[in-house]
């Protein structure tokens, strides 16, 4: 089947986040919304067929989880990424964060620390301080647009024996960097020679660019996978994360138990009628889409980045290898981020994220969503074409 990813539908109204809470982040709605990590293309047509048949049976009671959902997910994995989790040891969870949050208050103390790489998913710092866990920050290095893992502090945050817990991007995000196996390696028996817990949110696996290959942190070393927990799901590779579902891998069975008992204490053990087929179909079923999507969103990366470079020069893109996020380096227009926040929603008419929610250490980033049609992406970077050429009419002025 050959979709459409040039279709736009209107979702406003329509109770997306995405376009219906514009007013709330952005105090407008009169900004084109490039920010939360939700695609605005259909999912693939066999999720669809399965969720309405689900639909026209009517009856909506409490579901089941038959063997074939883990199987599922162990399939496409070892098809994938060439590794097959022990089903045995899989874990259903309302979502990546919210597991996130589960494993960070069961498996470290309250007066501990979790490590991250910032610039990163701003929830990672959510999941630990709202927890009450201290964030040790392993900063990335920026060397011309290109972003690397200070090993040297890595290693010294690993050795701070009040460090519990690694959670690892894996591919990260904002970045849309993809590990190669020496940097998993090294990471890993860093982490494993000081005791430091590795949780791995591999949530944005399926979405791989330019050849690159995602390789789990379970499979990275061996003898990692009865070590590392790794968090995965369907939601973002097949926009599904309004139906909120995800798996966690366990190394073992005691943790795996823990988890579940934390869950089951608050009676939220089912997936809800709609996602425990929506998954089922999208791993059966989806991979034609996902190709297809793939493709379209490397040529809205190639569209961003040709543009930047003849008509914005000023804004550099950090053009990734996995994730549909682009992060750019607005820094060349001399704005603070609070400035730049204002400027991209006044003047460009942009709902990006802004990248003081991914790091503390940087000022000057913002965040763009590519997986839109082209036509919005192009209406997108002419607005913010226009509006800096204005800022820079306005500073010779």
């Amino acid at each position: 089947m050959k979709y459409n990813f040039d279709e736009v539908i209107d979702r406003s109204g329509n109770r997306a986040a995405k376009y219906d809470e514009r007013v709330k982040n952005f105090g407008t709605d009169d900004v084109i919304p490039l920010w939360i990590a939700d695609m605005d293309f259909k999912t693939a047509q066999p999720i669809i067929d399965a969720c309405v048949k689900k639909a026209q049976e009517g009856i909506w009671g409490y579901t089941s989880r038959p063997d074939t959902y883990f199987r599922a997910y162990a399939d496409w994995q070892e098809k994938r990424n060439g590794w097959r989790p022990d089903v045995s040891l899989c874990s259903w969870s309302l979502g990546v964060v919210p597991a996130l949050t589960a494993i960070v208050r069961l498996f470290t103390g309250e007066h501990d620390k979790v490590m991250i790489q910032p610039p990163v998913y701003p929830e990672f710092y959510d999941v630990n301080e709202m927890s009450g866990r201290r964030v040790a920050e392993n900063n990335f290095i920026e060397r011309d647009g290109t972003w690397e893992v200070d090993f040297e502090d890595f290693e010294a945050k690993a050795k701070d024996p009040l460090v519990k817990m690694f959670i690892l991007c894996n591919p990260h995000n904002p970045l849309g960097k993809v590990w190669t196996e020496e940097e998993l390696r090294r990471m890993l028996e860093i982490c494993f020679a000081n005791g430091v817990l590795v949780v791995s949110d591999e949530i944005h696996s399926d979405l791989i660019f330019h050849g690159k290959k995602h390789i789990p942190a379970a499979i990275a070393l061996p003898g990692a996978d009865k070590k590392v927990i790794t968090c995965i799901s369907a939601t973002k590779t097949f926009n599904l994360a309004g139906l909120q579902a995800s798996t966690t891998v366990f190394p073992n069975e005691e943790m795996k138990k823990i988890f579940d008992s934390y869950w089951s204490s608050m009676d939220i053990h089912r997936n809800n009628a709609f996602s425990s087929v929506a998954m089922e179909a999208a791993f059966n079923e989806g991979e034609e889409w996902l190709e297809q999507v793939l493709d379209y969103i490397s040529g809205n990366f190639d569209f961003v980045a040709d543009y930047c470079k003849n008509h914005i020069p000023a804004i550099r893109p950090t053009i990734p290898d996995a994730t549909y996020l682009i992060w750019l380096d607005c820094r060349a227009l001399g704005l603070d981020d609070a400035a730049l926040k204002d400027f991209m929603i006044r003047k460009a008419k942009l709902g990006l994220n802004p990248g003081s929610g991914f790091t503390r250490s940087l000022t000057g980033f913002m965040r763009l969503n590519a997986a839109c049609p082209r036509s919005v992406l192009e209406k997108a970077m002419k607005q913010l074409e226009q509006a800096v050429n204005e800022l820079v009419r306005e500073e010779r002025i």
